[in-house]
């Protein structure tokens, strides 16, 4: 498409590339949410030593780059995102981005009770949804919604695009600007999981269109224990973007401004366009593909390089101490801070002896309560007043005026509504209902000849309608 391709070149070629015109306040920002996204992951290693996290460690770029694209939503009309995910970096998205408390998801760490599955909510920590209102950095209230996941990875796409078109619709006018679906793949899921294909490939039709989705790869360059080139036949693991001519970025997760440049293009192309995006952020995983097992064992080579890689925080941060933005003494007190807090929330986790989990349709559901038996013991009045039906009736055998239809079509179209405007039994025949219909029809008397007629095997008796 030439517009969307010149669109993009004059996002891209319109500034030096080594200049992406990020003020002190963003950067600052940005420092303060790699800190928090490296500090959490840290604290629950040191705290449940090989307990299963599936933690963002390599990929921490990705809670600095979620925060920007909510603020830049939000400025750009956006109300509310809806968010899809699998496990890895789930924890650290629900506490730095979605709000979820820290002492809560401690909790679940220590917690031992079953708790309540009425709002179908009851698994694993790392598979759990959430809902919240924050507010961004200009002061906007937006409202997001991660939905929960099983352990399919990639089958929470069209739950997420179905939640997006249905509230769309219903709550924002169809205004399609106004919500916004975010689905964040993992790079063998998205390659290697047909769903992902199917989601993109119905993305653009009029029944399932959201206006655009932006799809954020945490790209590990590995799957489980497999190497990417024996995962896929494709060059990249986004090659199901090419279904809808989708632009991709593929970036480096240690090049923070980059890909802060990038999420902004991604915002802006979204909104102008209502067409999907891609954004391949390619980092590496830390750990195995759970904190118990030894990713040494398939891949020693490739681990013994990502053992000495600094984290993006550090180099970040010696970027910014290098432009004179920040000074170490400041840097070691924001993660001092924010480690002190994690303390005081993990304390205050061991004083519950039952796990806090959040409803995260809770107040969708709000002002509705679970059956009693009590609301059984009588029924509620459900019949539709006779006129209203006939009159309904009469709408659906209409054919519009002024078009020419088949011979056949119109004849099944008038017969009924002949039978309808008279109200006869024979209405009931034309519509193939009749053993589920009430048999007590506007008077009549049935006899054995006329049912013969309906060629209906009942052994009806004369009988008064």
């Amino acid at each position: 498409n030439r517009k969307k391709r010149l669109w993009l070149r004059e996002k891209i070629e319109g500034r030096a590339n080594s200049d992406y015109g990020l003020d002190l306040k963003k950067k600052k920002r940005i420092l303060e949410k790699l800190n928090d996204a490296v500090s959490f992951e840290s604290f629950l290693h040191k705290k449940y030593v090989g307990q299963k996290r599936f933690s963002l460690e390599g990929g921490e770029t990705t809670i600095a780059a979620l925060d920007a694209i909510i603020n830049m939503a939000s400025s750009r009309g956006v109300e509310e995102l809806i968010f899809g995910m699998a496990h890895r970096g789930r924890l650290n998205v629900l506490a730095n981005i979605m709000g979820k408390t820290y002492e809560q998801i401690f909790n679940e760490f220590e917690g031992t009770a079953v708790p309540d599955l009425s709002f179908g909510d009851g698994d694993v920590k790392y598979h759990l949804g959430f809902s919240s209102q924050v507010e961004t950095t200009s002061g906007k209230t937006v409202h997001l919604k991660l939905a929960p996941n099983p352990s399919h990875l990639e089958s929470v796409n069209p739950v997420v695009e179905g939640f997006a078109r249905a509230k769309a619709d219903i709550l924002y006018d169809s205004d399609y600007d106004r919500i916004l679906p975010i689905l964040i793949h993992g790079d063998a899921a998205i390659a290697g999981q047909g769903i992902s294909y199917e989601t993109v490939q119905m993305s653009q039709l009029e029944g399932y269109y959201t206006g655009g989705t932006i799809h954020f790869v945490i790209n590990n360059q590995i799957g489980f224990t497999t190497n990417f080139d024996d995962a896929r036949s494709s060059t990249y693991c986004t090659a199901a973007a090419s279904l809808v001519q989708a632009p991709v970025f593929h970036v480096n997760a240690d090049d923070i401004e980059a890909f802060s440049q990038a999420m902004e293009i991604a915002m802006e192309y979204r909104q102008h366009f209502g067409s999907d995006i891609f954004i391949d952020l390619l980092g590496y995983r830390k750990y195995g593909h759970n904190e118990g097992d030894e990713p040494k064992f398939t891949q020693p080579n490739l681990y013994n390089l990502i053992a000495k890689h600094a984290n993006v925080k550090d180099i970040y941060f010696a970027q910014l101490e290098a432009e004179g933005v920040i000074t170490k003494a400041e840097a070691d007190k924001l993660a001092e801070d924010f480690n002190a807090f994690l303390e005081s929330e993990y304390e205050e986790s061991r004083k519950h002896d039952k796990a806090l989990v959040h409803d995260f349709l809770k107040e969708d559901w709000k002002g509705f309560r679970a059956g009693t038996a009590k609301d059984f013991e009588v029924s509620p009045e459900t019949g539709v007043d006779k006129k209203k039906l006939l009159a309904l009736g009469e709408k659906l055998a209409t054919l519009p005026d002024g078009k020419k239809y088949y011979r056949k079509i119109s004849k099944i179209f008038n017969d009924r509504l002949e039978a309808i405007k008279g109200d006869k039994l024979e209405f009931a025949r034309n519509l193939d209902i009749y053993p589920y219909v009430e048999p007590y029809l506007n008077g009549i008397i049935v006899k054995q000849l006329q049912l013969r007629d309906l060629n209906l095997n009942f052994n009806w008796f004369d009988k008064e309608l």
